[in-house]
């Protein structure tokens, strides 16, 4: 798990504290305890875990078989909040790239088993509808993202296809590309509140993109400069799993971006805060 540490070691340092005193050390292991927001983790030594789970504000997917260790840091987080299904979808494990949804709904290809369909239905939220999709770009996960207000989908996806995403999502949907891609579900992910794109997009791009979906935007990249975004870090609005080779850099840059730093409980926070400057007076 990452959790930064910059804002606090600033407030030290400026203290000019060469030695700090057992209770400020007390009050950064407090700071320490919250919490994480961007979290790596992988799946059988592949840092591609957008390819393998799908995360949204009302459920996350994982797939089935594999590390314990993957399933372990989505549960540890989320299953208080979100149900975390375990799936296979088309009886492949690539649950990330062959879905699309958010907390309203779920898109599923049209060689998804009614096995496969039970078992999500009966796992998730009663108010998630699981929607098979007859769509010849069957990798629903590379051709459509979503939050809860705005798709982006692939300029050649079936009008059909379009309706039942607006429809089942609750979206506003825009056909577009990124970068010159059409594959917008692997070259960006957002959230209701911010996202990250190609770093090739241009500045007119990605002002469209951003107005578009009404969040803020930034370029980046995951797991060491790879463009791949969507197969790199799943995201809802408090907190992100990246993959294992994602940098500080690029972890830092997500944070940011996606605000996970304003998701953490505002109570626990101000604690934090009030104990670190009185700590410093």
């Amino acid at each position: 798990a990452v959790v930064s540490t910059q804002s606090t070691w600033g407030l030290l340092s400026r203290a000019s504290l060469s030695r700090p005193t057992g209770k400020h050390l007390r009050n950064f292991a407090f700071f320490l305890a919250l919490p994480p927001m961007a979290i790596r983790t992988e799946f059988e030594s592949s840092s591609d875990v957008g390819v393998f789970s799908k995360l949204t504000n009302g459920y996350a997917l994982v797939t089935i078989g594999g590390s314990e260790n993957f399933y372990s840091s989505f549960e540890s987080e989320l299953h208080d909040v979100i149900p975390v299904v375990h799936c296979s979808i088309s009886g492949m494990r690539i649950v990330g790239r062959m879905t699309a949804g958010n907390k309203k709904g779920l898109l599923v290809p049209s060689g998804t088993t009614d096995q496969e369909m039970l078992h999500l239905r009966n796992s998730l939220p009663d108010g998630v509808v699981v929607q098979r999709v007859e769509e010849r770009l069957s990798a629903l996960g590379n051709c459509i993202v979503a939050n809860d207000y705005v798709a982006l989908v692939h300029p050649e996806l079936d009008r059909e296809t379009e309706e039942i995403v607006a429809d089942t999502l609750g979206v506003e949907v825009f056909r577009e590309t990124i970068a010159g891609n059409s594959l917008v579900g692997s070259f960006c992910a957002f959230s209701n509140r911010g996202g990250i794109v190609h770093p090739k997009v241009t500045v007119e791009e990605l002002d469209q993109l951003a107005s578009l979906l009404q969040v803020p935007l930034t370029s980046g990249t995951v797991n060491r400069g790879s463009e791949m975004l969507g197969a790199g870090v799943v995201v809802n609005d408090w907190v992100a799993f990246v993959g294992f080779d994602t940098t500080a850099t690029e972890i830092s840059v997500m944070e940011d971006i996606f605000r996970l730093q304003d998701s953490a409980p505002s109570s626990t926070i101000e604690r934090m805060r009030g104990a670190i400057i009185d700590s410093l007076a």
